[in-house]
């Protein structure tokens, strides 16, 4: 099946590259704000223009081509692994756009970069943002000097100029029908905190470096989302900044990094949750876990960094999340060690079933007899007014699974006991890694009616009507 081509944007900080990124692919999916540097991976999302669909990447800002100093620095190393990710891009790349800014003109870096891409076997578009409000020829003059061809002048903001250039892009790439995406493709989002092990993590799921690793906390700024094909299912893996505490979540990069990790959250299917085995379970990571349960996500927890412990250590780390994560005790723990790839395969297995219990059908018979038992061995307490009478359940939606049940005095029923019947019900129907949301509601059964009731119900009044006429 022929493949949809592969478009790189690539220049230097600062230029409007993720700007350029989430015009094409129709979603705010890269971090954009006036600070160079923000993106670190590269980003992979589907675009469309009219009936050509592609893949467009976003790059890390380059602040040159020639080698990085050798210093042992932090940022040097991080700059040597943003470099090789560029390099990776353009190898995949089908056409490249270079994009520079218009604003401030010319560079040196942008003519290192220039000479760079002359190389590429891959066809080069020259793109001249931030050009609204000026005339294109005066903006775009000084960079035919970089021997790219013809420069197109754009907003990557305000979209001046982007379909015209996709158009010229895609006019000699080869031309393959929309191939739809899978419906049931789970989004994963790898969330944890700073320096778990999430970008290990991820590249041994997928079995390639594709994002950064480093050991300086806070390396992946942005979420990044990654098409994975696995024993012939399609899933989205989405790696996550890492989560500090609000107090420690200093400057606008880290209060980005931390509104998109939530959105990430928000977006996925499932959460696979990391831990770091050598710190310990802690109050930051048990915050993390309510949230995501507050949002309803299905969880997989990864306790990572578990070879570096020894026998005790390892049953005191259990304790720990017995005690502090007992919350989530319908999630399923893995006990693993990214960096060496041991327990990463049946992570997989635990998603899956996470997956289909969350978007599994409860049939309302069963929830009814599962509901009147959970009532017989544990009577809801009596209200003020009297008893409270549990009557009705059915489901009322999917992923989470919410069961409303109709009842009397349904006020009273307290937050334990409402997690009691969702631990019931999770048992009774085999769910995995999902929570189960509890709606109280006062009244009667509203199927109750002439016209209301489970298929079986209706058959049953249908027999009687007939008996009756005989």
């Amino acid at each position: 099946m022929p493949m949809k081509p592969v478009v790189v944007l690539i220049g230097r900080p600062n230029v409007g590259k993720s700007t350029l990124f989430n015009r094409l692919c129709g979603a705010r999916r890269a971090l954009v704000a006036d600070v160079p540097g923000l993106t670190r991976d590269r980003q992979y999302a589907a675009g469309i223009l009219g009936d050509r669909p592609y893949l467009v990447v976003d790059t890390g800002g380059l602040s040159g081509w020639s080698e990085v100093t050798t210093r042992a620095t932090s940022q040097s190393a991080i700059e040597g692994l943003m470099r090789e990710h560029v390099q990776r891009a353009l190898r995949e790349a089908d056409a490249i756009i270079f994009l520079v800014d218009g604003r401030e003109g010319l560079s040196s870096v942008d003519r290192e970069i220039a000479e760079a891409l002359r190389r590429q076997p891959a066809p080069t578009w020259l793109a001249v943002n931030k050009t609204e409000g000026t005339d294109p020829q005066l903006a775009t003059i000084e960079f035919h000097e970089l021997g790219l061809g013809r420069a197109a002048a754009i907003s990557a903001k305000r979209g001046d100029g982007v379909d015209d250039l996709m158009q010229q892009v895609l006019a000699g790439l080869p031309r393959v029908d929309e191939i739809s995406e899978a419906a049931d493709a789970p989004l994963i989002a790898i969330a944890g905190r700073p320096n778990v092990g999430k970008s290990t993590l991820v590249n041994a799921l997928l079995g390639e470096d594709r994002v950064l690793v480093s050991d300086q906390p806070g390396t992946t700024r942005d979420s990044v989302y990654i098409n994975l094909q696995r024993a012939g299912r399609k899933y989205v893996l989405i790696d996550t900044a890492g989560l500090r505490r609000r107090a420690r979540a200093a400057g606008i990069v880290e209060k980005y990094s931390v509104i998109k990790t939530l959105q990430a959250i928000d977006a996925a299917n499932v959460v696979i949750l990391v831990l770091d085995a050598l710190a310990g379970i802690t109050e930051q990571d048990a915050m993390l876990a309510g949230f995501v349960l507050e949002r309803g996500r299905s969880v997989v927890m990864a306790v990572n960094k578990w070879d570096a412990l020894d026998r005790a250590q390892q049953q005191r780390v259990r304790g720990e999340l017995e005690r502090k994560m007992a919350f989530l005790r319908f999630a399923r723990s893995h006990f693993i060690s990214a960096k060496n790839c041991t327990g990463t395969a049946s992570l997989f297995r635990s998603v899956d079933r996470a997956f289909a219990s969350a978007r599994r059908t409860l049939a309302t018979p069963k929830l009814n007899r599962t509901l009147q038992r959970a009532v017989q061995a544990s009577a809801p307490p009596r209200a003020r007014g009297g008893p409270v009478r549990l009557k009705y359940a059915h489901q009322g939606g999917k992923s989470p699974p919410l069961v409303v049940i109709h009842g009397t005095r349904v006020a009273a029923v307290s937050a334990s006991y409402r997690r009691y019947l969702a631990s019931t019900i999770r048992a009774d129907f085999h769910l995995e890694g999902t929570p189960v949301r509890i709606e109280l509601r006062s009244g009667d059964n509203p199927f109750s009616g002439p016209q209301g009731g489970s298929r079986a119900d209706k058959r049953r009044r249908r027999t009687r009507r007939a008996a009756a006429g005989a």
